[in-house]
């Protein structure tokens, strides 16, 4: 196989995986009741908006990098008064997802930092599982 095509190849993949965590995660957000964005499990532990505020920001942050930018990482979420109901969360999830895709495109250089994002969005889809299962709602997964 010649280098360009591995590397099509290799890209459509990262993609295609890319593309299906997106997928996930922004069901989630979508069919999760707008009215129970404000669950938690726990006291210290992220809201479900939270969850998908910080998802979408380092997504976001992903995005930047790969487009040569020097982001800056300290907020860990995006910002709670500006996202602050289920529209604009779930805009921001599916905008963020869509700007890492824009920049990963075509190129399979920066495959080990989109590998690492995937884990990262799945360990938060499972623990948004967890919300919907503790509000007695059967993920989109599972039906």
């Amino acid at each position: 196989m010649s280098d360009t095509l591995e590397s099509t190849v290799g890209s459509d993949l990262l993609l295609a995986r890319w593309k299906e965590t997106a997928g996930k995660l922004v069901q989630l957000a979508v069919e999760f009741p707008a009215d129970r964005y404000d669950f938690s499990p726990a006291p210290e532990v992220r809201t479900f908006a939270g969850q998908a505020r910080h998802v979408a920001f380092w997504n976001q942050y992903l995005a930047a990098t790969l487009r040569g930018e020097s982001p800056d990482g300290s907020a860990n979420e995006l910002s709670p008064a500006e996202f602050a109901d289920k529209p604009r969360i779930v805009q921001a999830l599916r905008d963020s997802f869509a700007a890492v895709a824009d920049a990963v495109a075509g190129s399979v250089d920066a495959a080990g930092d989109v590998i690492s994002y995937i884990g990262h969005n799945s360990e938060h889809y499972g623990q948004m599982v967890i919300y919907y299962r503790l509000n007695g709602l059967v993920p989109p997964a599972s039906r």
